[in-house]
């Protein structure tokens, strides 16, 4: 080959390289793959006053610092399509708190006041889940708490316990508030007067483990939202319950002054209730006066596995799959609340 053919070869594969070059770079530059996580909710994040709280969960893991906390099997965010709700999640049988035998995935207060003091609690609740399993018989069965206000001092008793209960193959439940006496003496003969908001109060049983009562006509389904208020002003409790379709109900309760302590005064629905446990105490004249207080909020599961024949009233023999938490989930055995919005804060003069 000559050297002017040799030229003109070079030249044309140096115009061809110079032309893909321009090419290229009219081609827009490959994107790159820039994926980014979504950031966690966490239930701070749907109701902020979680720093005034800690928790218990329902295997016994505890927490005082709530800020961008989250347990995703007990206490974590869920949307239901719109709107993000804090779950409550606990089994018929975990890890249990010191004053219980009933597991429980709970806030508990940090600040403690006297009913003199006061305080006040509100939330926007649904509940998602109660047992399955339970005897018909027993008044704890299927029954799950969603507030409270729980003594410190004395015999550590609950002025205040919400109740939502809804027996097996009910399409509605009841919403009902007990008042546990603060016992006078030793704390054997305590119990709990039941007072209904929509439905039955908790005297309402089956007359075998496996038989129910009639459906309440006026009771409040799964998934239904409502929502409370716990107004403790000057040593008088002070409670509204509110939910769409529903009577909006109050009520007032004397925290300072004992409406139950002379034996005359028990209720005929404790004398029925309780006859079979033998609980007919009485109550300090000054009830709660001058004893320290909390407030709760969430699943307190009253579910449990102990043996209905003896305690009618709160072993409800459920189904607990000898612990196991991730077999009683799969079974129905578990309690789960959501909330939507909770304050907490200083009790206030009543409207």
């Amino acid at each position: 080959m000559n050297i002017k053919n040799s030229k003109s070869i070079f030249q044309f594969f140096l115009m061809i390289g110079f032309m893909a070059a321009l090419t290229s770079c009219d081609k827009p530059a490959k994107k790159s793959e820039n994926k980014t996580t979504k950031a966690t909710v966490y239930p701070s994040d749907v109701i902020p006053f979680m720093d005034e709280w800690k928790i218990l969960c329902g295997d016994g893991t505890a927490s005082k610092d709530l800020v961008n906390f989250e347990n995703k099997d007990y206490f974590y965010v869920s949307n239901d399509g719109t709107t993000n709700w804090v779950v409550y999640k606990t089994p018929n049988s975990g890890i249990t708190s010191r004053t219980s035998s009933n597991t429980r995935t709970e806030l508990g207060q940090k600040k403690y006041w006297k009913p003199m003091e006061g305080g006040k609690l509100t939330g926007t609740a649904k509940v998602m889940h109660v047992s399955t399993t339970g005897d018909a018989r027993v008044a704890a069965s299927y029954a799950v708490v969603v507030g409270q206000i729980h003594g410190n001092d004395g015999h550590e008793n609950e002025p205040l316990k919400i109740f939502y209960k809804k027996f097996p193959g009910h399409k509605k439940g009841s919403l009902y508030w007990n008042y546990e006496i603060n016992t006078e003496g030793d704390n054997s003969g305590r119990w709990d007067f039941s007072t209904a908001v929509w439905g039955y109060d908790m005297s309402v049983i089956g007359s075998s483990p496996t038989t129910y009562p009639e459906e309440p006509s006026d009771g409040i389904a799964l998934g239904e939202e409502f929502s409370y208020e716990i107004n403790v002003y000057e040593g008088i409790m002070y409670l509204t319950f509110t939910s769409e379709g529903h009577e909006t109900k109050k009520f007032t309760k004397n925290l300072l002054k004992s409406e139950f302590s002379k034996k005359e005064d028990i209720p005929q629905q404790i004398l029925t209730l309780y006859a079979s446990i033998g609980r007919d105490g009485v109550e300090k004249e000054n009830a709660y006066a001058g004893e320290l207080q909390n407030f709760k909020q969430g699943a307190y599961n009253q579910t449990n596995g102990k043996n209905p024949e003896d305690n009618l009233v709160w072993y409800t023999g459920s189904e607990t799959y000898d612990g196991d938490i991730a077999k009683q989930y799969a079974n129905g055995c578990f309690a789960e609340v959501w909330f939507k919005e909770a304050t907490v804060g200083a009790g206030t003069a009543p409207n």
